[in-house]
C-alpha cells in the first residue's frame, strides 16, 4: 500500500468520488479509533484496504491529528518518542512523514521546534500489503487521538525566549566534540575530547552570565522536554535534575510519558541537554565496564546492580556539580542570578502548580552503589573559571 498523500485541492462542491473517500475513512475511524479491540482495528483496516481512493483523505486526517497534538502542547520530538515507545518503527516513520507534511502549514515556532523537525527520519515505511499498512496507520491515529494535554512550552506572548547570536556555532562544536568522545575506543582520547567540550561549555555559560550582568536580558525563561527512557528511568531522572539544578534550571519528571520538562533560560537549557546526554553516555560505558569486571569475578550482572550503580552515579554527580556551582559566581553577579532564578521558578510554578517528590526504588546493591559513585568521580563534568 502506497503511503497516503497529504494534500488535496479545495472545491466548493463535493464530487461523488470525494464523498465516497471521506465516507470510507469515516466508517473506518468509527470502527477502529474509538474501540480498543483487535477486531475493531481489523474491521477498520479492511475498509481502508479495499478503497485505494481513500488514501489522500486518510493522509489529510493524519495531518489533522498531528495539528491537534500541537494544540494540546505536544512537540515533534515528544510525538516521535511516544510513538516509538508505544508502537514501533513503522509507525515512527509514518508519524515523521505526517509531521513533515504538516510543517508547511504550521506557524513559525522557534529554533528548538525547527531542530526537532530537522531530526525527523526521512525513511519511508517498508513496503507491505494494503491491509497491514492500514492497520499500522489506524494504530498510529488511535494513539494520536488519545494523547493527553501537556503543558505548553511556548514563551509567553510578548516575551520571546530567543537564542543568543552565535550560539548554534558554539554548541555545534561542543556537540561534535562530545560525539567524538563517546565514539572513540581510546579512554585517553575520550577524556581529552570531553575536557575540551566542557571547557567550551563553561566559557559559553560564563559569557552569557557576564552579558546578563552588564545588560539584563529581556528574554523570558524557556522550556524543553528531554526524554527519560526506561530502563532505570528513576535514576536517569535524578541525574537530569542534578544537571538542571547546577545550571540554574528546574526539572519536572513525567514518568508515565517518559520525559522531564526542564525550565530555564535558553543558554542554560542547551547546556543541560548537552551535559546530561554526555554524562548518561559516560555512565552507560562505565556501567558496562563494571559489569564486565563483576562477571570476571564470578558474579552475574543483575538489575539491582545496574539500578544501584546509576542511582549512586546520579547522586554523586549532583554533589560534584553543586560543589562546583558554589565556586563559579562572584558577589557582583548574585543579583542577576537571583533575578533569573526567580523568573525560572515563576515560570515553573505556572506550568506545574502541583508536583510531588519520588523516592528512588531498588537501590540495595552495595557493589553497584560503590562502582557508580567511583564512576561519577571519574566522569568529565567540566569546571568553570571563576567569574571576575
Amino acid at each position: 500500500m502506497t503511503p497516503p498523500r497529504t494534500s488535496r485541492t479545495s472545491s466548493t462542491s463535493e464530487t461523488a468520488g470525494e464523498a465516497g473517500e471521506s465516507g470510507t475513512v469515516d466508517r473506518a475511524f468509527r470502527a477502529a479509533l474509538y474501540a480498543a479491540s483487535d477486531d475493531a482495528l481489523d474491521a477498520g483496516a479492511s475498509l481502508l484496504a479495499s478503497d485505494p481512493a481513500s488514501d489522500a483523505e486518510l493522509g489529510l486526517r493524519g495531518r489533522e491529528f498531528v495539528s491537534a497534538a500541537w494544540q494540546r502542547g505536544w512537540q515533534p520530538a515528544d510525538v516521535v518518542r511516544i510513538v516509538g515507545r508505544e508502537l514501533g518503527e513503522t509507525q515512527t516513520r509514518l508519524v515523521a512523514a505526517l509531521i513533515r507534511a504538516q510543517a508547511a502549514h504550521d506557524r513559525p515556532r522557534g529554533r528548538r521546534w525547527a531542530a526537532q523537525l530537522d531530526e525527523l527520519t526521512t525513511e519511508e515505511p517498508a513496503p507491505t500489503d494494503r491491509f497491514s499498512y492500514a492497520t499500522a496507520v489506524l494504530q498510529l491515529y488511535r494513539l494520536l487521538l488519545r494523547l493527553p494535554t501537556l503543558e505548553h512550552l511556548d514563551a509567553p506572548v510578548g516575551r520571546p525566549s530567543a537564542a543568543p547570536a552565535g550560539e548554534s556555532r558554539v554548541l555545534g562544536r561542543i556537540r561534535a566534540l562530545l560525539a567524538k568522545a563517546e565514539a572513540t575506543g581510546f579512554p585517553e582520547e575520550a577524556e581529552a575530547l570531553s575536557a575540551k567540550a566542557q571547557e567550551l561549555m563553561a566559557r559559553h555559560s560564563v559569557d552569557e552570565a557576564l552579558l546578563a550582568a552588564r545588560a539584563p536580558s529581556p528574554d523570558a525563561p524557556g522550556a524543553c522536554r528531554i526524554g527519560v527512557e526506561p530502563p532505570y528511568e528513576q535514576a536517569k531522572a535524578v541525574l537530569l535534575d542534578a544537571v538542571a539544578t547546577a545550571n540554574h534550571c528546574r526539572a519536572v519528571w513525567n514518568e508515565p510519558l517518559g520525559f522531564s520538562t526542564v525550565v530555564g533560560f535558553e543558554a542554560e537549557l542547551d547546556a543541560v541537554e548537552l551535559l546530561y546526554t554526555s554524562l548518561l553516555v559516560q555512565a552507560t560505558t562505565a556501567m558496562a565496564r563494571a559489569e564486565a569486571a563483576q562477571r570476571a569475578g564470578g558474579r552475574k550482572r543483575t538489575k539491582t546492580f545496574r539500578q544501584s550503580f546509576l542511582a549512586a552515579y546520579a547522586h554523586r554527580i549532583g554533589t560534584r556539580l553543586a560543589a562546583a556551582a558554589e565556586t563559579q559566581v562572584t558577589e557582583d553577579l548574585l543579583p542577576v542570578l537571583a533575578s533569573r532564578d526567580v523568573a525560572v521558578t515563576d515560570r515553573l510554578d505556572r506550568m506545574f502548580p502541583e508536583t510531588t517528590t519520588t523516592r528512588l526504588r531498588g537501590v540495595s546493591d552495595e557493589a553497584g552503589w560503590t562502582e557508580g559513585a567511583q564512576a561519577a568521580d571519574r566522569a568529565q563534568v567540566g569546571s568553570r573559571r571563576r567569574l571576575e
